[in-house]
């Protein structure tokens, strides 16, 4: 007879869906939470959590403050680390920053939550998020998965927006034998001195002697740096002639993140040069060659002409002494 396929099944699996949504659990299209409001002022808002795996699973949705970790990226604190700033303002409806329950594969739960931001608060973008996370026993060790949801609330008062390059340096490479094969690599660190989030387009250009240009480039990209946050960077421009002085420069033109555009800022563009010394070796080598040349043929000009000297000298008082000699024995 004909041999029957057995039934495959999946393995079960563990799914985490969370977005910002509407009172009746609609999503509304937003990709983060993002706020104005006054020092004491109250919010209300919602968040849509559900169990897209195949288990029942137990969530905890929790809010916690943002940070820019060691690549300079966006990051939510650890689920187990107490939040200190945005993250203890929220609260959920059983009148804490975070909530726990069951869910059955496919359902989900709407959660209403208050933003209290405190009549001390000062003013700038105050950055975390709301996080759903799923912790699972795997191979002997537990597994969190999260997913966060970023979160902003802008405090009106003194709005500061800058972008500033910290440091900027340049170390130039090249073919000894060749001055214009050369590169030029340029590090520099991007430190937020203001109080807004802030993302950057980088355009980064090189002069030369009295100031003609080189090159012209695109740096990388700055993802948003919170208040206080700094990233470090490092781009290599190519094809630059040694010219013995390079002035490298870095122009960041700064701008808010976001799709609340009631919160974007006109930021002012920020720029920083230095100064690196590319040395042509190999011309430098002709020269120092040519100047030793130069050198070596003055100088033996000068020796000849004071052997001459000493020679004609040498000439003439011989031809005293013989003339005084035959003088006197006359």
């Amino acid at each position: 007879g004909a041999a029957v396929a057995a039934p495959a099944f999946a393995e079960d699996t563990v799914g985490i869906s969370g977005q910002p949504a509407s009172a009746d659990g609609a999503t509304d299209g937003r990709t983060r939470y993002s706020y104005s409001a006054d020092p004491g002022q109250q919010l209300s808002d919602y968040y849509l959590v559900r169990n897209a795996g195949t288990l029942p699973q137990t969530f905890t949705v929790l809010a916690t403050d943002a940070f820019n970790d060691e690549a300079g990226d966006f990051a939510l604190k650890a689920t187990a680390e107490a939040p200190a700033d945005l993250g203890t303002w929220v609260m959920f409806e059983n009148g804490d920053s975070r909530i726990q329950f069951e869910l059955q594969p496919g359902e989900s739960r709407i959660l209403p939550f208050t933003v209290t931001v405190p009549a001390n608060a000062t003013p700038g973008d105050h950055s975390g998020g709301i996080v759903a996370s799923v912790v699972t026993p795997e191979a002997q060790v537990k597994i969190d998965r999260r997913l966060g949801t970023r979160m902003y609330v802008r405090v009106s008062g003194d709005i500061q927006t800058s972008l500033a390059v910290g440091q900027l340096s340049g170390s130039y490479s090249g073919d000894w034998w060749n001055p214009f094969t050369g590169s030029l690599t340029l590090r520099y660190t991007v430190e937020n001195i203001g109080n807004v989030a802030l993302a950057s387009n980088v355009s980064i250009g090189l002069n030369t002697w009295f100031g003609i240009p080189l090159s012209t480039v695109a740096g990388d990209a700055i993802p948003e740096l919170l208040p206080g946050g700094t990233r470090t960077y490092e781009t290599e421009v190519p094809g630059i002639a040694a010219w013995g002085y390079l002035n490298p420069w870095v122009k960041l033109n700064p701008f808010v993140e976001g799709d609340d555009a009631t919160k974007r800022l006109q930021v002012q563009a920020t720029t920083r040069d230095a100064i690196v010394i590319a040395m042509p070796w190999m011309a430098v080598a002709v020269l120092v060659l040519i100047a030793l040349i130069i050198g070596f043929r003055a100088w033996r000009r000068r020796v000849d002409a004071q052997r001459a000297a000493a020679w004609i000298e040498y000439t003439e008082a011989e031809a005293r002494r013989k003339a005084a000699s035959e003088t006197s024995e006359a």
